[in-house]
């Protein structure tokens, strides 16, 4: 399906640079929501087949973050898409990212979609409508509410235009979200259609700052801003579309529940359960969670952390984000696996002063030549065929070989077959941290 032919056609700009942790221990800043499958593909891939229902694939440019970048290109060549790829020098909120996008694509229409919420439905007849309006309108899809959420954005729709309705109020995460619902206010979906150059006159009117600073290249001095709160509550030139499809911005794990199907008693299960006069739970788990006259509440167990609270208060779990940032603790950043461009690591084992890591290498892949200062490392192929790099020396290791690298030797792992790579890794030393490395050459690269 795409649009119509009679309609100009446009561009799509996917905003994928967010680090959210609103669904801690799920979500993690290094592997955030956009990039959890809830199904055979991410959010994010989902979110790029449906810009290919209305755009080739070179008209397809993604907004990301350096730290994420290696992620959307992984997640783009499983689908077989090869999208433009926009790496933002500074995180700096969505006002920012779409200013640097569009200014990447401009001029032109562009459907802009979050790359980590869930729409099901027919939403190429409300595209088709927005398109038109946005001549003159900087124009949102809205959904009519389904309930009050504090987390959304609310539009009241005001005088009626072709397709769809002057904004009369735009409200971004209200306090009084029972107030707005109960007044008939719809759901911001956060997908919009702009022209450019009227998004860049609304830019310079209401956020003159950020746009100078965006225009002089200066990213490090960008506030964080929000589109929302910094153009959309302000313009008298939004206009709002009323959508008939199905959407979730999966910012919490209520809306979770609305997207799993539920067993005889209610319960949203992934993975394995046994619930024992149990109602109404979500459930979400790698390995067997048994309940017991459990009502209302949220089971999330990963191989590090495990969340249970009553669902209605699972918003809260930010406040555990900020506690474990106020430790400096790796576990807001970092799965047990960690994604890398060469491959992945998953840390099955550690103490004071041992790691154990299972590492996969892409084929083809190799990870940077490296030292390290406070650690030695031992490898021991499982599968495939290694090249390695110890010192002055490389060779190769097969299924049952081994190699140690002492500390403060140079050293590099690589794939040279066609089929994955997986090493047994294990680190001795009193310091194990992963910015113990030091690179001298890098295929990615990294500093």
């Amino acid at each position: 399906m795409s649009l119509s032919a009679d309609h100009p056609h446009m561009k799509v700009l996917i905003l994928a640079g967010g680090d959210g942790t609103s669904l801690f221990p799920l979500s993690r800043e290094q592997h955030p929501k956009q990039f959890l499958r809830f199904n055979a593909h991410s959010l994010f891939q989902m979110t790029v087949k449906r810009a290919l229902e209305i755009a080739p694939p070179e008209d397809i440019h993604v907004v990301t973050s350096r730290n994420q970048k290696f992620m959307v290109f992984d997640q783009l060549s499983e689908i077989g898409v090869e999208a433009e790829v926009i790496v933002e020098p500074e995180q700096r909120g969505t006002l920012p990212a779409v200013y640097f996008g569009l200014k990447e694509v401009a001029p032109s229409k562009v459907a802009i979609f979050p790359s980590d919420h869930v729409v099901n439905g027919e939403y190429i007849e409300a595209l088709e409508r927005a398109e038109k309006l946005s001549s003159d309108y900087l124009v949102a899809l809205g959904v009519r509410a389904r309930k009050p959420h504090p987390k959304y954005g609310y539009i009241k729709p005001g005088e009626k235009l072709n397709g769809g309705y002057k904004i009369d109020k735009f409200v971004e995460k209200p306090e009084n979200a029972d107030e707005l619902y109960s007044m008939g206010y719809i759901w911001n979906t956060g997908i919009y259609v702009f022209d450019s150059g009227i998004f860049f006159d609304e830019c310079e009117k209401f956020s003159p700052d950020i746009a100078e600073t965006l225009e002089n290249e200066d990213y490090e001095k960008v506030p964080r801003a929000s589109l929302e709160r910094c153009i959309m509550e302000k313009t008298e030139r939004g206009a709002v579309v009323l959508a008939d499809f199905f959407w979730n911005d999966v910012s919490c794990f209520d809306d979770i529940y609305e997207l799993i199907e539920k067993d005889e008693h209610g319960n949203a299960v992934r993975g394995e359960c046994i619930g024992v006069d149990s109602e109404n739970n979500i459930v979400i788990g790698d390995r067997l969670i048994a309940t017991i006259g459990l009502r209302d509440v949220v089971v999330v167990d990963t191989r590090d952390a495990t969340l249970v609270c009553p669902r209605c208060e699972a918003e809260r779990v930010e406040e555990i984000v900020e506690t474990l940032k106020s430790r400096g603790d790796e576990r807001v950043e970092f799965h047990t696996t960690v994604c890398r461009p060469w491959g992945s690591y998953t840390v099955l084992e550690e103490g004071p002063l041992y790691k154990i890591k299972h590492i996969t290498v892409k084929p083809g892949k190799r990870l940077s030549l490296q030292m390290h200062y406070h650690r030695s490392e031992h490898w021991v192929v499982v599968r495939g065929t290694a090249k390695a790099t110890v010192g002055e020396k490389s060779f190769i290791l097969r299924s049952g070989e081994s190699t140690f690298v002492p500390a403060g030797m140079k050293h590099r792992l690589e794939n040279p077959a066609l089929l994955p790579l997986d090493v047994i890794e294990v680190q001795i030393g009193e310091y194990l941290g992963e910015d113990d490395i030091v690179r001298f050459d890098d295929d990615f690269g990294r500093s």
